[in-house]
């Protein structure tokens, strides 16, 4: 009989692919990363329990073309400074990707928040657009100017925390205790400009980034980088508290249903 493919795969053929799997060539990846002052309340008011506020209400966005052979991808993701005790790192709130299969791992072996976006990133001479964009709005658009080269840093080692859960199939709740995973990426840049230029945060019903306000821009930058990374489960966490941050991982109709933000007519 002709191989099933949706059939098991044999012992042989799982170690073959865990192996493949741990020789991953160093993937090198182009893009643009702005670095934002906020307001602390806003922070504040979009990290789960247990994440906290860190001393300095920082936003990054980043927007990146990924080489991967025969395959590129583009990947953004907007996050916000948080703390997990003394842990310092990153929450992201929207990652958007441009194709599904990078949306499979990250999503149910992290946790990671990816949704199908588009991610775009442009250089002509010196001039620099990069945007994230879903539902035909691109929600976040960093443009500019390259304004002189920068000592490429030495690698450094980033977290990331992302919550895993699985809704529940009853349409309440959840399968089981989410948990908060601690993401490592051990990060080195070999090529890194400064960017001089502004961040736009537009409108969207489903990506609202705009309720994270540009109050002083640190920096832009446009690099080449390459990280791998590593995920751990760092504790369970309280059911109870989570479910009202659900809203932030799917596109879901009911926010329509959700108060306008403070201030707004």
């Amino acid at each position: 009989m002709a191989r099933v493919r949706y059939g098991a795969r044999t012992g042989a053929e799982s170690a073959a692919a865990r192996a493949a799997a741990a020789k991953l060539p160093d993937i090198w990846s182009t893009g643009v990363v702005a670095l934002w002052e906020t307001d602390p309340d806003a922070v504040a008011a979009v990290l789960p329990p247990p994440l906290e506020p860190t001393g300095r209400p920082l936003v990054r966005v980043t927007i990146s073309k990924v080489d991967l052979p025969g395959y590129p991808l583009g990947a953004g993701s907007l996050s916000v400074a948080a703390a997990h005790g003394a842990v310092e790192g990153w929450y992201p709130l929207v990652m958007p990707m441009t194709h599904e299969r990078a949306l499979i791992g990250g999503r149910e072996v992290f946790g990671e928040p990816k949704k199908l976006g588009e991610v775009v990133v442009e250089r002509e001479g010196l001039v620099v657009n990069a945007r994230l964009a879903r539902h035909g709005i691109a929600f976040v658009e960093v443009r500019g100017a390259v304004s002189g080269p920068l000592p490429p840093p030495e690698p450094v080692e980033k977290t990331d925390f992302y919550f895993k859960f699985l809704p529940g199939v009853e349409g309440s709740g959840f399968d089981a205790d989410p948990v908060l995973v601690h993401c490592v990426r051990n990060e080195k840049v070999r090529r890194l400009e400064r960017i001089t230029g502004d961040v736009v945060l537009r409108e969207s019903m489903y990506d609202p980034v705009a309720d994270l306000p540009v109050r002083r821009l640190v920096e832009i930058t446009l690099g080449e980088k390459t990280s791998d990374q590593r995920g751990r489960v760092a504790e369970r966490v309280s059911a109870e508290a989570l479910l009202p941050y659900v809203h932030q991982r799917y596109d879901d109709p009911a926010q329509i249903l959700d108060g306008p933000p403070e201030g707004s007519v």
